[in-house]
């Protein structure tokens, strides 16, 4: 039992971790990378990807945006061919986000499908719905890695100028696949000396970590995490889970104490002073400890 609950809750830590990730990298999307993908406006604030329905269907969208210009920009992530039970999903999150908030939204699809034509038009009746598709199958991760190595090679300082478009690479062309350019350009970040600040270059990883969320299987997304690792993003998301790890144990061990001096026959007031003694803590603290536990 006591295995089982552990593993529940390794996993709600893991999509904790995952979540900040998540939103550490929409941040930085409506920052910096909108532009290099050519979508035109600029982002006000981050808005909801979650639309609750009247019959309590909940649609969760990769990423929204309130541009200053007054419509949102939605963004989805697609790592195979779009099809046409992907543009109606993609429609109906727009006509509920759309009514709810009372905004205009244009979709744009981001996908690294390595296909000739992608569906970007759903004929319904008389009606024709439409989404922008992103692609960047046309650009060379390759080019873009030796550009870099040489620069290095050269002893140029890199910028953040260079840095930026790597964030793209997992949605180019080129001879490695997702995963290894990922992992390329994690590491390209971890050693890079650019004049960036420690939280652009969180920003920077949590968006690769973002791409490989979306883009790869079970295994090939260990070995992205274990790079993570490593990182500036990595050590932060590691110290919250010690953090928090030690906040469980400690509420556990004291809930352990309360039951054994139940078990004892040991009155209320006597185990108030068990839990002050032990855990060195004030008569008010303990004693609220004790009431949040007692049975």
């Amino acid at each position: 039992m006591a295995s089982q609950q552990n593993i529940e809750q390794a996993e709600k830590t893991n999509w904790h971790h995952e979540d900040l990730a998540m939103k550490t990298a929409a941040q930085y999307f409506g920052e910096e990378l909108l532009p290099l993908l050519e979508i035109r406006g600029e982002v006000e604030y981050i808005v909801p990807t979650e639309t609750v329905k009247l019959e309590t269907r909940q649609f969760y969208q990769d990423f929204n945006y309130a541009m200053k210009e007054g419509n949102w920009v939605h963004l989805e992530f697609e790592s195979d061919e779009i099809t046409r039970e992907d543009l109606k999903r993609f429609r109906e999150y727009e006509a509920a986000a759309s009514r709810a908030y009372k905004v205009d939204i244009v979709t744009y699809v981001i996908c690294s499908a390595d296909v000739k034509e992608l569906l970007c038009e759903l004929k319904a009746g008389i009606n024709t719905y439409r989404v922008e598709v992103i692609r960047l199958k046309g650009k060379d991760a390759d080019r873009l890695f030796k550009a870099i190595e040489e620069k290095k090679a050269k002893g140029v300082a890199l910028t953040k100028t260079d840095l930026v478009p790597l964030l793209l690479t997992p949605l180019m062309s080129g001879n490695l696949e997702i995963g290894e350019r990922i992992i390329k350009s994690l590491k390209i970040l971890h050693m890079a000396e650019a004049p960036i600040t420690q939280l652009e270059l969180e920003k920077m990883q949590a968006v690769l970590y973002t791409f490989a969320d979306k883009f790869l299987d079970k295994n090939k997304l260990a070995k992205v995490k274990e790079v993570i690792r490593m990182t500036l993003l990595g050590e932060m998301l590691i110290n919250d889970g010690i953090e928090q790890g030690i906040e469980k144990g400690r509420e556990q061990a004291l809930q352990v104490v309360i039951e054994i001096c139940e078990e004892l026959g040991l009155t209320f007031e006597h185990t108030v002073e068990k839990v002050e003694t032990r855990f060195d803590k004030e008569p008010r603290s303990a004693r609220e400890i004790v009431e949040r536990y007692w049975k």
